[in-house]
């Protein structure tokens, strides 16, 4: 049995580290939200949903974004017509936390790790913001196209890029680069 573990220890190093960092950020995350009312629109999500509005102004496009009156998500309006909600899994948190814990499991410097961290963490944000902006732009041109947007096409593009930026950390910056 102690052949096995040394044998395979720096795979049980990385999924303990990578379980216990993703369990820690998940649970600082549920807390966080757990200070909301259920039918209110926690304060990321906001701030989400305010960003998107920026950039759709930016392009002039005519956008209202608001609160729904009785459900916890934002309304996203595009030329008049309600086109998609932004609800609390909308704002790509599950996604920088997946993302941080891989990076942390394959650390090696504390300073590459967090510039690493940081931009990586930024680039998605960013990202996240694009891709819910021309979700309502394409949602408004094609309706029927749900599906195809919301449910294969975006998510693959925003767990590709994560999982680009993963091979780029672990080739360029971790501790097994080489």
């Amino acid at each position: 049995m102690k052949k096995y573990l040394v044998q395979f220890k720096p795979f049980l190093i990385f999924i303990g580290t990578f379980f216990a960092t993703y369990i820690l950020l998940t649970l600082i995350y549920k807390s966080y939200l757990n200070h909301f009312e259920s039918d209110d629109v926690d304060e990321i999500t906001r701030i989400v949903g305010y960003n998107v509005d920026l950039l759709l102004h930016a392009f002039n496009s005519d956008v209202f974004i608001q609160k729904s009156v009785s459900n916890p998500w934002l309304e996203v309006w595009y030329n008049n017509d309600y086109v998609i909600r932004i609800v609390e899994g909308c704002n790509a948190v599950s996604v920088i936390i997946l993302f941080i814990s891989f990076v942390i499991a394959f650390s090696r410097k504390f300073k590459t790790t967090f510039l690493f961290i940081l931009s990586g963490t930024l680039f998605i944000y960013i990202l996240n913001i694009v891709r819910i902006a021309l979700l309502a732009i394409l949602l408004f041109r094609y309706p029927e196209k749900v599906h195809l947007f919301h449910g294969v096409l975006f998510p693959l593009m925003i767990y590709g890029v994560v999982f680009a930026l993963w091979v780029f950390w672990v080739n360029k910056f971790s501790k097994y680069a080489k």
